[in-house]
């Protein structure tokens, strides 16, 4: 009763994107999506048909909400977020790099969507060459490249050092789109968000970072409307999917979301 209580909000929620900040939250953990069962009718070249998400912790949260609202709007979805890393920039991508060609072989994905992590540091011009290397690795897999601005978050002691290169991702990512307007695209998401992570807009959790069931399905509802934009995908009204069992899964409880 508690889960459907949460998932009937949330219809009415993702339906005016004002949805309040959640109650806790630590750190993010890997999920897998949940499900649907009612599909939308959608036009049917239009991308994506195999949608990868890709992430830290933030997209790990988000995942679940975004895959039952894919499965639902007749998409396939898998996701390869990472809790402590997810970035393809720097030494700490290296876990990426391993298994992103994995995954592209396996799943055969028509777009990819990258948001841009809380690790990808370095300057201007490392963080142009990253998003070079996942451009090419991507377009020469047969998909498109999606990539997102992540949520504003708070900026803590850990990550206070590396603001300047927190606050240039996003730049940097739209100067490589820009440069492949066919095959990689941009996507601002503080359309959604806003950029303070304080504000009420920016639906984060106590921690200030991650979201809970509410944000993620905030999410999931813009995203849908984005790829529409972007390739005339017919995304799922939120009542299709926002009663569906993902907003049950552990990771929200591990957070400590009600």
């Amino acid at each position: 009763m508690k889960t459907r209580t949460i998932a009937l909000a949330l219809v009415a929620a993702t339906g005016m994107l004002g949805l309040t900040a959640c109650q806790d939250s630590t750190s993010g953990t890997k999920e897998g999506a949940g499900t649907a069962t009612t599909q939308a009718e959608t036009t049917p070249d239009a991308k994506p048909r195999r949608l990868l998400w890709m992430g830290d912790s933030i997209g790990e949260v988000q995942a679940p909400a975004l895959g039952a609202a894919m499965k639902a709007s007749g998409a396939e979805f898998a996701s390869m977020a990472a809790t402590g890393g997810g970035g393809v920039i720097g030494e700490i991508a290296a876990p990426t790099w391993e298994t992103l060609p994995k995954e592209l072989a396996a799943f055969k994905p028509d777009v990819v969507a990258y948001q841009i992590t809380t690790y990808d540091w370095g300057t201007p011009e490392e963080q142009r060459a990253g998003y070079e290397r996942l451009a090419k690795t991507v377009n020469d897999a047969g998909a498109d490249l999606l990539i997102v601005s992540a949520p504003p978050f708070k900026l803590d002691d850990f990550y206070q050092a590396h603001e300047a290169a927190i606050t240039a991702a996003p730049r940097s990512a739209s100067e490589v789109a820009a440069e492949h307007p066919d095959t990689v695209s941009f996507l601002d998401a503080s359309t959604l968000w806003g950029t303070d992570s304080a504000a009420a807009k920016a639906q984060r959790s106590k921690d200030g970072i991650h979201s809970c069931q509410q944000g993620s399905a905030a999410f999931a509802s813009w995203f849908g409307k984005e790829l529409n934009k972007h390739y005339g995908f017919t995304p799922a009204a939120p009542d299709q999917w926002a009663t569906g069992t993902w907003t049950g899964e552990k990771v929200y409880g591990q957070l400590g979301c009600a």
